[in-house]
């Protein structure tokens, strides 16, 4: 093993498409050295976020770092960027396994509007294919029920002790919604992470497999989860995770939602975007009255035509709003008879 250190730069770059929100991958080139394959070698996780070795030489900061390579591999002018949290855990990065250097990723959130990708490496993902339980838009995701509650309940069980028990009987809870609890959307992180320290998703069963295998032991016992989601490389869903639910959080708050629609849109579309990053839906009434009693938007007196239905009013985003004390988040209560929320008072930084 080595003791060098490597500061890298992952970036979750998010827009939404037709209600559809979408993220950028690119695809990873890590492959289990020669020596250490078995016959039985499952293909590795190619879905990677862009991310790269920190230059210090060549960039100032890290956000400017941040910038070159996630345009440089998507060709996509990022728009709003912010930084989430760093990531250091062991064997992040299975090179380290193999010889290579300790991994600390810098982990970012960045908003683009929906375009084709530029850059060869780079498709768009259905960000809700990682994440299918977080998807609440038209039902409660089946997969919850049938799959992750119950094997939940069994590692809670599982657990040592009665102490134990009881901690993981209340993550569970407080992540899940278990027993009655309510689900809490912006709790994204930490049902992942409860998910791989269960031992439920792909990226669990892989890490502990190559661990096993470099210390020659035998492979973990159990069946490999393959339904929860598509798995990325590294700790990629991780980092992805943590930006879903800081949108989620903002999306209260500040009007970054914006930073994801084109100059002009039409309420609906705006209520759309809303949606797809919350994953649950919003009172059309009161959402639209948040916008405009709130001073979000404002009309541009142009219309667009939409086939078979009336004309819709196109807006735009009051960018004063971002000065204001009145300035609020995008998600209304979701009681048509409440009033808007009131807002806190906005921040002139990001």
């Amino acid at each position: 093993m080595t003791s060098d250190v490597q500061l890298g730069l992952s970036v979750a770059v998010v827009a939404v498409a037709g209600g559809t929100p979408r993220v950028v991958t690119v695809r990873s080139e890590f492959a289990v050295p020669a020596e250490h394959r078995r016959g039985d070698e499952p293909l590795p996780h190619r879905d990677a976020l862009p991310g790269a070795p920190f230059e210090p030489e060549r960039f100032r900061t890290l956000q400017d770092g941040v910038r070159a390579v996630a345009e440089g591999l998507s060709g996509l002018s990022l728009r709003y960027v912010e930084q989430l949290y760093t990531f250091g855990d062991r064997f992040r990065d299975p090179h380290e396994l193999f010889g290579g250097p300790r991994s600390v990723v810098v982990g970012y959130l960045a908003l683009v509007r929906d375009a084709p990708l530029a850059g060869a490496a780079a498709e768009w993902r259905a960000l809700y294919d990682h994440f299918p339980w977080e998807d609440w838009r038209d039902q409660r995701p089946a997969l919850l029920d049938s799959v992750i509650i119950p094997a939940l309940r069994g590692w809670i069980a599982a657990a040592g002790d009665d102490e134990a028990r009881a901690r993981r009987g209340e993550r569970a809870q407080l992540a899940f919604g278990l027993d009655g609890a309510d689900w809490d959307m912006e709790r994204v992180l930490e049902r992942y992470e409860i998910l791989y320290e269960a031992g439920l998703v792909v990226e669990s069963f892989r890490d502990r497999d190559l661990a096993a295998r470099m210390a020659e032991a035998p492979p973990p016992g159990g069946i490999m989860p393959r339904a929860l989601g598509r798995p990325m490389a590294r700790d990629g869903r991780r980092v992805l995770a943590s930006a879903l639910e800081r949108l989620r959080g903002k999306l209260k708050y500040r009007p970054i939602v914006f930073e994801l629609l084109p100059p002009t849109f039409t309420l609906h579309q705006l209520q759309q975007v809303v949606e797809a990053l919350s994953g649950e839906r919003v009172h059309k009434q009161n959402f639209r009255r948040l916008m405009i009693s709130g001073g979000l938007v404002e009309p541009t007196g142009s219309f667009e035509s939409q086939t078979g239905g009336r004309p819709a009013e196109l807006h735009r985003f009051r960018r004063q709003a971002i000065h204001e004390r009145t300035s609020a988040g995008a998600i209304p209560s979701a009681d048509p008879s409440a009033p808007p929320p009131s807002a806190p008072p906005a921040s002139n930084g990001r």
